[in-house]
């Protein structure tokens, strides 16, 4: 137990880190919610090399932290919508076994923007933010990619280096 307590502490550290850099780097393209998704990396990693109980718990405790550390309440609700919403769809698609790690984190990150643009509908009581989905999508879509590649090669590259037992939480 007191090793997987060290590997969420180590986990959660990198994720808060990557959120600060994008809260200290935003991406401005006129359509608010466009990110990298920096944080995303450490949930994939996460998700495939732990189990869905600390990936879930480390997306949690990173949009909390971050939340309070950086936002409000109002944008700690977009995120965790988002948040868990993705990770909803990463895990099926993990377990579906259909995608690849880039699969699966294309499809976080779409969903990650689906998750805030339905919270934001509900809050602002208009349709008219869905006129945002198609650069949301795409700009989800290409940070999944990116995302993605670099989750695969850091998983890759774990799995070599860890205990023939499996997972860092085994």
């Amino acid at each position: 137990m007191a090793k997987k307590t060290a590997y969420m502490g180590m986990l959660t550290a990198l994720a808060f880190v990557f959120s600060y850099i994008e809260f200290l780097m935003p991406i401005n393209l006129g359509v608010p919610g466009v990110k990298l998704g920096l944080a995303n990396l450490v949930v994939i990693v996460a998700l495939y090399l732990m189990d869905v109980r600390w990936a879930c718990t480390l997306s949690a405790v990173r949009i909390l932290l971050v939340g309070l550390t950086f936002g409000n309440p109002a944008s700690m609700v977009y995120s965790l919508a988002g948040g868990m919403l993705s990770l909803v769809i990463m895990i099926i698609a993990k377990k579906g076994k259909l995608f690849s790690v880039t699969g699966v984190s294309i499809l976080g990150g779409v969903f990650h923007n689906i998750g805030q643009i339905v919270v934001a509908i509900f809050v602002v009581e208009t349709t008219s933010l869905l006129y945002y989905l198609p650069v949301l999508v795409l700009s989800g879509t290409i940070a999944g990619v990116v995302i993605g590649i670099i989750s695969a090669i850091l998983i890759r590259h774990l799995k070599k280096a860890m205990p023939a037992e499996g997972g860092i939480c085994e």
